[in-house]
Protein backbone atom coordinates (compact mmCIF):
# COMPACT_ATOMS: atom_id res chain seq x y z
CA UNK A 1 0.00 0.00 0.00
CA UNK A 2 2.76 2.44 0.95
CA UNK A 3 4.78 1.47 -2.08
CA UNK A 4 1.82 2.29 -4.35
CA UNK A 5 1.32 5.65 -2.59
CA UNK A 6 5.01 6.51 -2.95
CA UNK A 7 4.90 5.48 -6.60
CA UNK A 8 1.92 7.74 -7.29
CA UNK A 9 3.51 10.63 -5.38
CA UNK A 10 6.78 10.16 -7.27
CA UNK A 11 4.91 10.15 -10.60
CA UNK A 12 3.03 13.33 -9.71
CA UNK A 13 6.27 15.03 -8.68
CA UNK A 14 7.87 13.99 -11.96
CA UNK A 15 4.89 15.39 -13.87
CA UNK A 16 5.07 18.65 -11.93
CA UNK A 17 8.81 18.90 -12.53
CA UNK A 18 8.26 18.30 -16.26
CA UNK A 19 5.60 21.01 -16.46
CA UNK A 20 7.76 23.51 -14.60
CA UNK A 21 10.72 22.82 -16.87
CA UNK A 22 8.51 22.97 -19.96
CA UNK A 23 7.11 26.37 -18.99
CA UNK A 24 10.56 27.67 -17.97
CA UNK A 25 9.41 28.79 -14.54
CA UNK A 26 12.97 28.70 -13.24
CA UNK A 27 14.15 31.04 -16.03
CA UNK A 28 11.32 33.42 -15.24
CA UNK A 29 12.18 33.40 -11.54
CA UNK A 30 15.81 34.17 -12.36
CA UNK A 31 14.78 37.00 -14.66
CA UNK A 32 12.54 38.54 -12.02
CA UNK A 33 15.44 38.40 -9.58
CA UNK A 34 17.73 40.29 -11.98
CA UNK A 35 16.31 43.83 -12.17
CA UNK A 36 18.85 45.11 -14.73
CA UNK A 37 18.10 42.38 -17.25
CA UNK A 38 14.36 42.78 -16.72
CA UNK A 39 14.66 46.53 -17.36
CA UNK A 40 16.84 45.93 -20.44
CA UNK A 41 14.38 43.43 -21.92
CA UNK A 42 11.41 45.70 -21.26
CA UNK A 43 13.13 48.67 -22.93
CA UNK A 44 13.95 46.67 -26.06
CA UNK A 45 10.47 45.17 -26.09
CA UNK A 46 8.91 48.64 -25.93
CA UNK A 47 11.13 49.94 -28.74
CA UNK A 48 10.27 46.95 -30.95
CA UNK A 49 6.54 47.34 -30.28
CA UNK A 50 6.68 51.07 -31.06
CA UNK A 51 8.49 50.52 -34.34
CA UNK A 52 6.10 47.72 -35.29
CA UNK A 53 3.05 49.84 -34.56
CA UNK A 54 4.49 52.76 -36.56
CA UNK A 55 5.22 50.60 -39.59
CA UNK A 56 1.85 48.86 -39.36
CA UNK A 57 -0.15 52.08 -39.15
CA UNK A 58 1.79 53.54 -42.07
CA UNK A 59 1.10 50.51 -44.27
CA UNK A 60 -2.60 50.36 -43.35
CA UNK A 61 -3.02 54.10 -43.94
CA UNK A 62 -1.31 53.85 -47.34
CA UNK A 63 -3.59 50.98 -48.35
CA UNK A 64 -6.68 52.93 -47.26
CA UNK A 65 -5.56 56.02 -49.22
CA UNK A 66 -4.95 53.92 -52.34
CA UNK A 67 -8.41 52.35 -52.03
CA UNK A 68 -9.99 55.78 -51.54
CA UNK A 69 -8.20 57.09 -54.64
CA UNK A 70 -9.64 54.19 -56.64
CA UNK A 71 -13.14 54.95 -55.33
CA UNK A 72 -12.80 58.58 -56.42
CA UNK A 73 -12.11 57.47 -60.00
CA UNK A 74 -15.49 55.69 -60.09
CA UNK A 75 -17.20 59.11 -60.01
CA UNK A 76 -19.82 58.29 -57.39
CA UNK A 77 -21.57 61.68 -56.92
CA UNK A 78 -21.69 62.33 -53.15
CA UNK A 79 -19.15 59.80 -51.89
CA UNK A 80 -16.58 60.68 -54.58
CA UNK A 81 -16.43 64.36 -53.59
CA UNK A 82 -16.17 63.50 -49.90
CA UNK A 83 -13.38 60.99 -50.49
CA UNK A 84 -11.59 63.40 -52.85
CA UNK A 85 -11.53 65.96 -50.04
CA UNK A 86 -10.08 63.38 -47.65
CA UNK A 87 -7.39 62.36 -50.15
CA UNK A 88 -6.49 66.03 -50.77
CA UNK A 89 -6.16 66.63 -47.03
CA UNK A 90 -3.89 63.60 -46.64
CA UNK A 91 -1.73 64.56 -49.64
CA UNK A 92 -1.42 68.20 -48.54
CA UNK A 93 -0.37 67.19 -45.02
CA UNK A 94 2.76 65.45 -46.37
Amino acid sequence: MKRKLYSELNKKLDDLNYLLMKNKVLDLAELLGNKKELLFRNIWSGIAKGIGIGIGVTIITAIIVIILQKVVTWNIPVIGEYIADIVDIVQNSR
